[in-house]
């Protein structure tokens, strides 16, 4: 089973939804904007990233330029961050139970679900 954490207004995230359904895989979307993620699922979705928590961040929203850009971050408040800004999270993020990508460009998906 997959997830995608999914923004709707988003055209790369759209697209990741189109692969994972034309794959005929069973997975679940998860709307992190309507349903933010808690600093545990951020930690267990990065373990399966094999990602820093800086290695997700949109640093040019303007959340991130407002509030955090300049800023020494340490790991835990970078999360503490992107709990607090969920827009502030890379996006599409596919997972399964062990292993994930950031879905950027869509072929990253499509290898990932092979």
């Amino acid at each position: 089973m997959y997830t995608i954490l999914h923004n709707s207004r988003c055209g790369k995230s759209r697209d990741a939804i189109k692969v994972l359904e034309e794959s005929g895989k069973d997975f679940e979307v998860r709307e992190y904007l309507k349903e933010p993620l808690s600093k545990v699922e951020l930690k267990e979705i990065l373990a399966k990233l094999n990602l820093k928590p800086m290695d997700i961040v949109r640093i040019n929203e303007e959340e991130w330029k407002t509030n955090f850009k300049g800023k020494e971050m340490s790991d835990e408040e970078v999360l503490n961050a992107l709990v607090d800004f969920p827009k502030l999270i890379q996006r599409p993020i596919v997972t399964d139970e062990k292993n994930g990508v950031v879905g950027r460009p869509k072929e990253i998906v499509e290898d990932f679900i092979k």
